[in-house]
């Protein structure tokens, strides 16, 4: 169980989001087509990484589908990976990683350059809420669950 307030948990988030939207206007080309390959984490061997500000707003995306726990992981995919569907259960309120994944068939990961300040703000964001740096998307969220 977290500790943070109302408050604390809408000012992480909005913040998270508005990141979200400013890396929405950055120009990559992309053709991401839905495939989930990406969400298998035992496969690839990647996990995405979630700040404080990205475990919130992951979490409150699941909140609003209806939730109150987190999915299990099957076989070793992403718990937000709807088993049926092969969707993200999430997919507006996804984490920065899943947003700028490595993904080859998509396009291949951002290019650093363009993103860096998002990251570094998002750091900035993790520790203004009492984050100690990024965590494994199953462990951040964890911290945050109410």
């Amino acid at each position: 169980m977290s500790s943070f307030s109302k408050i604390q948990r809408r000012a992480a988030t909005a913040a998270t989001r508005a990141i979200y939207a400013r890396l929405a206007g950055i120009t990559v080309e992309r053709n991401c087509i839905g495939r989930a390959q990406c969400c298998q984490f035992r496969l690839t061997g990647k996990t995405p990484h979630l700040t404080r500000g990205e475990a919130l707003t992951t979490w409150a995306a699941v909140k609003a589908g209806g939730r109150k726990t987190l999915p299990a992981s099957i076989a070793g995919a992403c718990p937000l990976l709807h088993p049926e569907t092969q969707r993200c259960l999430v997919y507006e309120g996804r984490p920065f990683g899943c947003r700028t994944h490595f993904c080859a068939a998509a396009g291949g990961p951002y290019p650093r350059e363009k993103v860096v300040d998002l990251i570094r703000e998002l750091e900035k964001i993790d520790a203004a809420h009492g984050g100690d740096g990024s965590k494994p998307l199953e462990s951040a969220l964890r911290e945050v669950m109410d």
